[in-house]
């Protein structure tokens, strides 16, 4: 599944297992890229936060659940979303980001 979202977005998954728990930050493919922002690397120093800083305010959202999260990066917001792929869309679009794709509902 492809989830297009703005730049300031991160996608995060957050996996539990038996060995050990982590934030797997999801990368994203650039599709345009008029102003040559940095790479997805250096996205969270462009705005001014680290992966640890943005680990810590997702697990004091809602204690480090299981599932995917999803982060505004330049206003520091920080949301959890479910633990399906479609949770993701559903809150960019809660958002007013995005549409539901007119090909799916056929």
């Amino acid at each position: 599944m492809s989830i297009i979202h703005p730049i300031r977005y991160r996608i995060i998954d957050r996996k539990i297992t038996p060995e050990k728990s982590y934030w797997h930050f999801i990368r994203s493919k650039g599709f345009y890229n008029p102003l040559n922002l940095p790479n997805e690397s250096d996205i969270e120093f462009m705005f001014g936060t680290t992966k640890q800083e943005v680990a810590l305010e997702l697990f004091r959202i809602n204690g480090g659940k299981p599932g995917y999260y999803l982060v505004d990066l330049r206003n520091k917001e920080y949301y959890y979303c479910g633990t399906d792929p479609e949770d993701i869309k559903a809150q960019l679009r809660s958002l007013g980001i995005g549409r539901e794709d007119p090909m799916e509902s056929q």
